[in-house]
């Protein structure tokens, strides 16, 4: 088996752990702003320590901070929306289409890096605009208010952008600088813009105590840190529409661990749509 393949799956697991965690703060109604504080500075330091005692180097400090800092705004922003989003639909709604940043990803590798699209690549794309369909009537039929439909698919379209940014930069990174130095200044400057964010995101709903928030941020970063740097591993030997797809499934984890303990309904209508979703991530990997 390929190293970059086994990093690939490893990063499946650990991110859909992760994307889970995303899934507890908003049922905690933590602050969004102070669960992505712990989170990224959890990771900042963890990568911070690691740089400097692994004596690591950067040749192109430029270039790091350039691609650092545009990971960063666009990986905060699509975990903030993320989060904002699970507050308005459920976890089977809006993780399907959240991943299906793999489509996206997918047509830039093709036009940047020569990717040829294959017949199944094509199918899979055509699967992945009949998921958002299926979901979208599905949810429709839950008897949720319009104005909170709206706004939790507003979100889910920002995540779903966002992090097709964040899945493209995390490749330029992978490719042409230190990954360790990358992690650390991309998130160092996420923890910053998190924590300037606290007072925006502080809703009436949201619980005033930080602690909850700081301790599920924690967590995520300590399992965000594995999972990011094996998939940073991934991409720096192998191609990025494939890792991107395989590392795009771990949503199905999620969504699996958001039935299991938060007890969500996956009516026959999501069940199509995650399955759609899932083979459409396997045919863009054909």
């Amino acid at each position: 088996m390929r190293n970059w393949y086994t990093y690939a799956i490893i990063a499946l697991f650990l991110m859909g752990t992760q994307r889970f965690l995303y899934k507890v703060s908003a049922e905690k109604r933590c602050n969004t702003a102070w669960t992505t504080f712990s989170f990224m500075a959890t990771v900042a330091i963890l990568s911070s320590i690691l740089f400097f005692a692994l004596k690591e180097s950067v040749t192109n400090i430029q270039f790091l901070l350039f691609i650092a800092l545009l990971n960063s705004g666009s990986f905060l922003l699509a975990t903030v929306a993320h989060i904002e989003a699970l507050k308005n639909i459920p976890a089977s709604i809006a993780y399907p289409i959240i991943r299906l940043s793999a489509v996206i990803v997918v047509f830039f590798s093709i036009l940047f890096f020569k990717d040829r699209l294959s017949l199944y690549q094509v199918i899979g794309i055509v699967l992945a605009m009949v998921v958002i369909v299926v979901l979208t009537r599905d949810f429709g039929e839950e008897g949720t208010s319009y104005g909170k439909t709206r706004r939790g698919f507003f979100c889910v379209s920002i995540s779903l952008l966002a992090g097709a940014v964040a899945i493209i930069s995390t490749k330029f990174a992978a490719m042409y600088t230190n990954r360790m130095a990358f992690i650390a200044v991309s998130y160092i400057a996420s923890t910053f813009f998190a924590l300037g964010l606290r007072k925006r995101l502080q809703t009436e709903e949201s619980e005033k105590n930080p602690k909850d928030a700081l301790v599920i941020g924690f967590t995520m970063g300590l399992i965000n840190f594995a999972g990011y740097y094996s998939f940073l591993k991934a991409l720096s030997t192998g191609p990025l529409s494939i890792i991107a797809s395989i590392a795009g499934m771990h949503f199905v984890i999620a969504i699996i661990l958001s039935a299991l303990i938060y007890k969500e309904k996956l009516t026959p209508a999501t069940t199509l749509g995650i399955i759609l979703t899932i083979s459409s991530i396997i045919l863009l990997r054909l």
